[in-house]
């Protein structure tokens, strides 16, 4: 009988220790340990010293891709996977990753829209913004996630490099954020130092025309203070018409008044100027650069805010045009697919833009 009781008493004992490591690693396993970080709207936000889930909306998507970060999205801002070409390049190199991430919100023609139920269930670590300080407390509020604000980031611009490292600061990608700052300033030093060997004097005149900008446009939409051609010290023939860098609509006569020796055209806006000319073709009879057939296409920086691997390659581009001769051991295929990798992680991505009819070719109106 005494063995017995001792025999019960051990195994009793036995138990509880048991229970109690079980219990001490479920407590463990379940704590979370936070940090606080500043963001970009002097909010302070407390996060895990860990993130593994994220939420990306407005701009950071695509940031996030550029950081490889991909993986990590269980809920996404964006648009309708139907409506995802390639030229939303981020968004196309991971249509198979992301293909069973929710939509959680929305940015489609400037309207800002998010959804508090679903970014709840997907249940995100952190979510990752590019809005104003206003809306970023009130997704925090409604979701009681924690919400990190970064800039929406000018396209090779310095808050650019302020969004990337932040969010590779939250994210764990510190060294990848370096990386991408060091090879995009890599890659406008290449192009501006090539193209600076060539004395203002001995440059063509250029415009960039069928600007994306609120939607498509014909040749009267137009890129001022371009950062493609401004990477490459282009002679723009639109220079002091605004300060402002963007998209804008001018008189058709006033193009005549410039009349550049090339136009580059997004690929978004090529059918509606082929439609005009069909209809106008005098019109275009007046611009050297019809005359001269020196007409070319790029797609569109533009796609759901401002791409930043496709506006380089199309200033690899239009430097091998306009400079052939400091840019001739530039192959620009080989240029092109490079930047493309580095940035989406994606094989011959050059393909994919010409499949698409949004590739770099010349652009022919009626006979010219």
């Amino acid at each position: 009988m005494r063995k017995f009781i001792i025999s019960t008493l051990i195994i009793a004992l036995a138990v509880c220790i048991f229970a109690v490591g079980c219990g001490t690693g479920s407590s463990a396993s379940t704590t979370t340990e936070k940090r606080t970080i500043t963001d970009r709207l002097g909010r302070v936000v407390e996060i895990p010293s860990t993130v593994k889930k994220i939420v990306p909306l407005g701009n950071t998507p695509r940031m996030i891709t550029y950081l490889g970060l991909a993986n990590k999205v269980v809920g996404i801002g964006g648009m309708a996977p139907n409506m995802i070409t390639p030229v939303t390049a981020y968004a196309y190199a991971n249509k198979d990753l992301w293909a069973n991430v929710p939509i959680v919100g929305t940015d489609a023609s400037g309207a800002t829209d998010y959804y508090p139920e679903q970014i709840i269930s997907s249940k995100p670590d952190v979510i990752l913004c590019s809005y104003t300080k206003e809306l970023a407390d009130e997704i925090q509020s409604k979701t009681g996630i924690p919400v990190v604000a970064v800039p929406m980031g000018t396209l090779f611009g310095k808050d650019y490099e302020d969004a990337l490292r932040l969010l590779g600061d939250v994210c764990g990608a510190k060294d990848r954020a370096e990386e991408v700052i060091s090879y995009i300033n890599a890659c406008l030093k290449d192009l501006a130092t090539r193209a600076s060997t060539i004395p203002d004097t001995d440059k063509p005149t250029v415009l960039g025309a069928a600007a994306t900008f609120k939607g498509a446009h014909g040749i009267e939409g137009v890129y001022t203070k371009y950062a493609v051609f401004e990477a490459i010290a282009a002679k723009d023939v639109t220079k002091g018409i605004s300060d402002k860098a963007g998209g804008v609509l001018v008189d058709k006569e006033k193009i005549i008044g410039w009349n550049p020796q090339y136009i580059f055209f997004d690929s978004g806006g090529v059918n509606l100027l082929k439609t005009d000319y069909a209809k106008n073709p005098d019109f275009y009879a007046h611009l050297q650069a019809v005359k001269d057939g020196s007409l070319y296409q790029y797609p569109s920086s533009t796609s759901y805010y401002s791409n930043v691997e496709i506006p380089i390659v199309n200033s690899y581009y239009v430097a091998g045009i306009l400079f052939p001769e400091q840019f001739k051991d530039i192959v620009f295929k080989h240029k092109a697919n490079e930047i493309f990798k580095f940035f989406l992680g994606a094989d011959d991505y050059l393909s994919k833009l010409e499949n698409a009819g949004a590739g770099y070719g010349k652009v022919t109106l009626g006979n010219n």
